[in-house]
């Protein structure tokens, strides 16, 4: 069976060219290369990814619409700060949207998706194991992913990949101050109730999934607002 780390690769291969470029620069935003607040030039940008300054300027305009990066002066952008506030409403997005989407997906799931769930989450238990965050924070946004999917409902899939923008770059942070040995895993639950085709307890499972990293979030940036500090400052 073909993985899904794979399957994706294949995928985004076969797009046009500003197509991956836009995945490129998703990904540095989704997963934390690009830090809260840190501002980049775009020249700086054209040079990381090794293309040309159209498909950079018209990934960063995508980018820019949804919210996951800002345009500064001096031909600058840099991915939003998040208060407490905004993740307060991201979690309200996210309690609907997740259990909603896994229920759907529970209709659909085979045999060979259970599977390939199973593998994310070893894969991701490893990334816990070795501390490294980054593989962490790419197979949970998979895991995710994969459900959304089978769920074949692309308006709210995109609704709720959009939100993962807002908030990746600040889990970077929060997961690199706290580590991720600790953070509780209730992707198994999850795995197990959609094998028994049982969408209510999938879907509960993945609604304590939402709130356990995101009210982790939240707090964080409260008790930052509240000593006058940013959790976006490394």
């Amino acid at each position: 069976m073909q993985h899904l780390a794979q399957k994706f690769s294949s995928d985004d291969a076969a797009l046009p060219a500003h197509a991956q470029v836009y995945l490129r620069l998703r990904d540095m935003v989704l997963y934390g290369d690009l830090a809260p607040g840190q501002a980049v030039t775009i020249q700086g940008l054209i040079e990381r990814l090794s293309v040309g300054m159209t498909p950079v300027r018209e990934a960063i305009r995508r980018l820019i619409s949804q919210g996951a990066l800002e345009l500064q002066g001096n031909r600058r952008v840099c991915v939003p700060l998040l208060s407490a506030a905004d993740i307060g409403e991201i979690i309200i997005a996210r309690e609907w949207l997740d259990p909603y989407l896994t229920r759907q997906a529970v209709k659909h799931v085979t045999a060979a998706d259970i599977a390939e769930l199973t593998h994310l989450d070893g894969a991701l238990d490893g990334a816990i194991g070795q501390g490294d965050l980054r593989a962490y924070l790419h197979l949970n946004h998979q895991f995710h992913v994969y459900i959304y999917k089978l769920a074949r409902s692309p308006i709210l899939t995109d609704l709720a990949e959009g939100l993962w923008l807002r908030y990746g770059p600040s889990m970077r942070v929060l997961c690199g101050r706290l580590g991720t040995q600790n953070l509780p895993d209730n992707h198994k639950d999850t795995i197990v109730a959609m094998q028994a085709g049982d969408a209510d307890a999938a879907a509960a499972a993945i609604r304590a999934d939402v709130r356990q990293g995101m009210d982790q979030l939240r707090a964080s940036l409260q008790t930052a607002a509240a000593s006058g500090d940013s959790i976006d400052k490394e």
